[in-house]
């Protein structure tokens, strides 16, 4: 056990370190990094999807898509107008780590990028403990799944920075309490900024929006 234990801190440690080197390239290049994770069919790629729409010709994207076996959401993204999206495809691996963040960056042309968003693998337990070189964390739940989401996984709602609920167009349809999920969420981050939005209608869109316009200078 002692052996698994050393195992895991050596990894991380070492994916820490090639963490900091992004962070400190992106930086240099005044480069926003986000780091979009949730579980499978929260929404991630259509939030994505909607803000190439709305924001391609005013701020300059480069994206990242990570799946476990496929490129469909890199193709989604391309198909949306992403001019500078990789795919990651993990072969398996229910997370993204630095060394993949790293070699799919440096396949990119960063002149003149401004925003970097990160899609990560489906999954709200192993993305919380792999550093990406972001700035932060954004998390991503929606209206069809469970109001106590960030009471069954803490870690990562403790390490995000941004909470997005997806999907509000289908409140009533289900049990999901929109008071109780922000109050099970801020008792673990007290600091979360949350949106409440809607893919499918544009519902609260703008608040986000707005929001990646004032991280890049925009506003």
């Amino acid at each position: 056990m002692s052996k698994k234990i050393e195992i895991e801190k050596k990894v991380l440690s070492e994916n820490d370190r090639i963490a900091a080197e992004i962070r400190k390239e992106l930086k240099k290049r005044r480069i926003v990094s986000l780091n979009l994770v949730s579980s499978p069919g929260s929404g991630k790629t259509s939030l994505l999807e909607k803000t190439l729409a709305a924001l391609k010709n005013e701020i300059r994207m480069a994206l990242i898509a990570g799946d476990v076996q496929t490129e469909n959401d890199a193709n989604r993204l391309i198909n949306a107008g992403g001019e500078a999206v990789r795919p990651i495809v993990t072969g398996g691996a229910c997370h993204l780590d630095a060394r993949m963040a790293e070699k799919a960056i440096a396949s990119i042309n960063l002149e003149g990028i401004e925003l970097l968003f990160i899609e990560n693998v489906g999954n709200l337990v192993c993305p919380s403990s792999y550093d990406l070189g972001e700035d932060m964390k954004v998390a991503l739940i929606s209206t069809t799944e469970g109001d106590d989401k960030p009471l069954k996984y803490p870690a990562m709602f403790r390490r995000a920075s941004v909470i997005v609920i997806n999907k509000i167009d289908l409140l009533g349809l289900s049990d999901f309490d929109m008071a109780k999920v922000k109050k099970n969420a801020l008792q673990i981050n007290g600091g979360l900024k949350i949106f409440e939005i809607s893919c499918r209608t544009g519902d609260g869109l703008n608040e986000w929006y707005n929001w990646l316009r004032s991280l890049t200078g925009r506003q």
